[in-house]
Order: structure tokens, then sequence, then C-alpha cells
């Protein structure tokens, strides 16, 4: 995956949270790498990562698990 296509998916994880999220853009691109690799494992786990149109169950599962980065991380960072 590349840089812009992780920084695309963490955005629409954090369109997917509600209310604003206090962290910055290098941590929301990282937070969509990390969502996008764990996402595509677990869609191969599942047997739905190549398929023959738009892989569109491990775009959601990414997308969801960079929204949950998003809202863990925004939790932490307000903590502090």
């Amino acid at each position: 995956m590349k840089g812009h296509a992780a920084a695309d998916l963490a955005r629409l994880g954090r369109l997917v949270v509600p209310g604003r999220q206090r962290i910055g853009l290098l941590w929301t691109i990282g937070i969509g790498t990390v969502a996008a690799f764990i996402g595509t494992g677990i869609a191969g786990g599942l047997g739905v990562a190549d398929t023959k149109g738009v892989d569109w169950v491990e775009w959601h599962i990414q997308i969801a698990l960079a929204a949950f980065g998003v809202a863990a991380l925004s939790k932490v960072k307000v903590r502090h």
C-alpha cells in the first residue's frame, strides 16, 4: 500500500469516529499504515483479500481498524 493510500485510509477512519480527534498528520498516516497491513492480514485469513473486483470487505476491515486506532490514540493523548 502506498503512503497516500494509508493516509486516505486513516482519514476515512477519522470520519467514522465522532467528535474531534487531537492527533497530528504523522500519527494519522502511521495509524493508517498499520491498519492497512493488519487489515490485509485479517482479510487474507478470511479469504477475501483478493477478489475479482474491488476488495470491499478488506477495505471495511482496514477502515474499522483505522477508526479504532484513531479513537484509541485520541483518548490516550487527551489524558496526557
